[in-house]
Formats: structure tokens, C-alpha cells, sequence
């Protein structure tokens, strides 16, 4: 058995990481092709590269941070590297309490990262408010901008976080290549309407 049958008879049987990426293998002139819908392909490559943009504010950071070391790998994910820049993010990993006074600059950050960008609020203060009912705090990463994922708990483990990533990578995969309905941004706005 040559090294082109085994490939052969593995793609017949069993696609391997590409899943049902693939429609066939095409038999042409010199070789095999893999043939694949274009947007499923661009879809799964997204899936597997998630750049996170950390916001960590509060106690919820360092349960994030942990996730990165070797006991939970988040390499797995493809999100390993935490970005510096919203430029080079996919999406926003917001672990914490956000003030009215930190609003806007969490908003531009926001802006600043390239199309298609995803959110995921990370603890109770980022989900909505945690303990601190009061003027000062944003009672939730939602009246920022759309979040995609939240991640409940004071703080919660890494283990949620992990699972909040694989439901944004199932969300990357449900979606087009081009993200339809991206909402319009209103300005935040403290609760005396300032």
C-alpha cells in the first residue's frame, strides 16, 4: 500500500480536522484535491485563531490569566496569544467592573478592533454590574457594546471560560463569512442621562 493510497482511503473514511469542511475528494490530472466550500473553510480558520483583546479590570483577571498557563492550555483553542491591540483582536474578553468613566474608552477599543469582532463578558460585573447597583458602574458590558458569550460567576473558573470558547467558536461556525445585522453603537450614557 503507497503512501497516495493510504491518503486516499483515509479521506474516504474519515475526513480528519476539516470535518465536514469538505465535500469531496476530487480525483484530477496529477493528484487528489480536497474540495470545500469556501466560507465553511474561512469560517473554520476563524474558529481555530481566536485573538482575544483582555480587558481585565477586577478579581475576574486573574482567573483569565490562569487560563493561559499550562494546567488549562487555552493554546488548544487557537486563543493563546493575548493581544496588546485591538488592531490585531478578534474579540474582546472584558473580565470585571466597568465604570461609567471607563465606558468610553472600552466603546473605542470596541470600534477600534477589525470586522467580524465578538464579546465576551467575562464574571458577574461584567455581565451585569455584580454587587455594585450603583451610579457609577455599567450594569453590564451589553449597554458598551453586543456581547456574544457571557460567562456568569464571581469569579468563575477557568474551566467556564474554556466552555465560553467553544461556544463562540460554534457561533463563529453558524455565521457567513460576511457578519450580518452589526448593530449601530449609541453613546453610553450614565443613568442621570450625562
Amino acid at each position: 500500500m503507497g503512501v497516495d493510497d493510504r491518503w486516499k482511503g483515509y479521506h474516504e473514511t474519515d475526513p480528519g480536522p476539516l470535518g465536514n469542511l469538505l465535500t469531496k475528494v476530487a480525483d484530477l490530472p496529477g493528484g487528489q484535491v480536497l474540495v470545500g466550500a469556501a466560507d465553511a473553510l474561512v469560517d473554520w480558520g476563524r474558529k481555530c485563531s481566536i485573538w482575544p483583546l483582555t480587558f481585565g479590570l477586577a478579581c475576574c483577571a486573574i482567573e483569565m490569566m490562569s487560563t493561559g498557563a499550562s494546567r488549562y492550555d487555552i493554546d488548544r483553542f487557537g486563543s493563546g496569544v493575548f493581544r496588546p491591540s485591538p488592531r490585531h483582536a478578534d474579540v474582546m474578553l472584558v473580565a470585571g467592573t466597568i465604570t461609567y468613566k471607563m465606558a468610553p474608552r472600552v466603546r473605542r477599543l470596541y470600534e477600534q478592533m477589525p470586522a467580524p469582532k465578538w464579546v465576551i463578558a467575562y464574571g458577574n460585573c461584567a455581565c451585569s454590574g455584580g454587587p455594585f447597583n450603583t451610579y457609577s458602574v455599567v450594569q453590564g458590558m451589553d449597554e458598551i457594546a453586543p456581547v456574544d458569550v457571557y460567562i456568569p460567576g464571581c469569579p468563575p473558573r477557568p474551566e467556564a471560560l474554556l466552555y465560553g470558547l467553544m461556544k463562540l467558536q460554534d457561533k463563529i461556525m453558524a455565521e457567513s463569512l460576511t457578519r450580518k445585522g452589526v448593530p449601530v453603537l449609541e453613546p453610553v450614557r450614565d443613568r442621570q442621562g450625562a
